[in-house]
């Protein structure tokens, strides 16, 4: 059986104050499961739901200074509303970031603990995604990646090509998994990583068993003891299989 994909996990040197920030980037609530941990979903949410992809800020002790290979992209609705958000975030704490992009309508920024990610123009296709548009994966090849995660979480291919591939949850609802090809080969861990949780029912080890036949490989990131399994997938992005509490 398919995962969900049901958030989104981001390191950081202080989970609460970097889980303030992008609690009022995105209008989301924050709460906590725990010490070292802020969560953060929209107002009213039930989780999990496709609707959504939710963020957990997770504290610790030396989280890599800069990662660009996965970021956000946050969607607007008029280029007033996209000033209008790049002012705003700023004044929370966000620097603009210059990452070779050059001459280009959406604005590039980093978060107070310089994790980039992108405030877009306006584009349709984003236009009931919620705040966040796309989850953006950088890598050497899309259509192979696609692969891999469209039968790993069961999402819908979008748009496929050499160059770039776009998923979304099989419903039709919440942002968009994006993979662009980008000639950097990978030299350091990330600070963000997928998580996907097994549907009720299913079982954790089965599962991740499925992903490894996939392509997926175990990956020790000093993780412990713990319940959830830590997996890379086929171009070595860690990410982690939940277990349902």
């Amino acid at each position: 059986m398919a995962l969900r994909l049901v958030q989104v996990n981001v390191k950081a040197r202080d989970d609460a104050a970097l889980g303030r920030f992008w609690a009022a980037a995105l209008g989301w609530g924050m709460s906590s499961e725990g010490p070292g941990v802020t969560n953060l979903e929209p107002l009213g949410f039930t989780w999990p739901n496709p609707e959504a992809v939710c963020v957990d800020v997770v504290t610790v002790p030396d989280p890599e200074t800069v990662n660009y290979r996965v970021h956000l992209d946050l969607a607007t609705t008029s280029a007033t509303h996209q000033t209008e958000l790049v002012a705003r975030l700023r004044e929370l704490g966000a620097t603009p970031a210059d990452i070779g992009q050059g001459d280009v309508p959406w604005t590039v920024l980093t978060d107070p603990e310089g994790n980039v990610f992108c405030v877009l123009e306006p584009r349709e296709i984003y236009r009931d995604t919620g705040p966040i548009a796309a989850v953006v994966v950088d890598c050497a090849d899309p259509r192979a990646l696609a692969r891999f995660w469209g039968e790993a979480v069961d999402w819908t291919v979008h748009e496929i090509t050499d160059a770039h591939a776009r998923l979304r949850a099989a419903q039709g609802v919440g942002p968009y998994l994006e993979f662009l090809r980008t000639p950097a080969a990978r030299t350091w861990k990330g600070r963000v990583h997928l998580d996907v949780l097994p549907y009720p029912g299913d079982d954790q080890t089965a599962d991740v068993a499925r992903l490894t036949a996939l392509g997926a490989t175990p990956a020790d990131v000093g993780q412990g003891d713990v319940p959830w399994t830590v997996l890379a997938d086929p171009e070595g992005n860690d990410f982690c299989v939940l277990t349902r509490t």
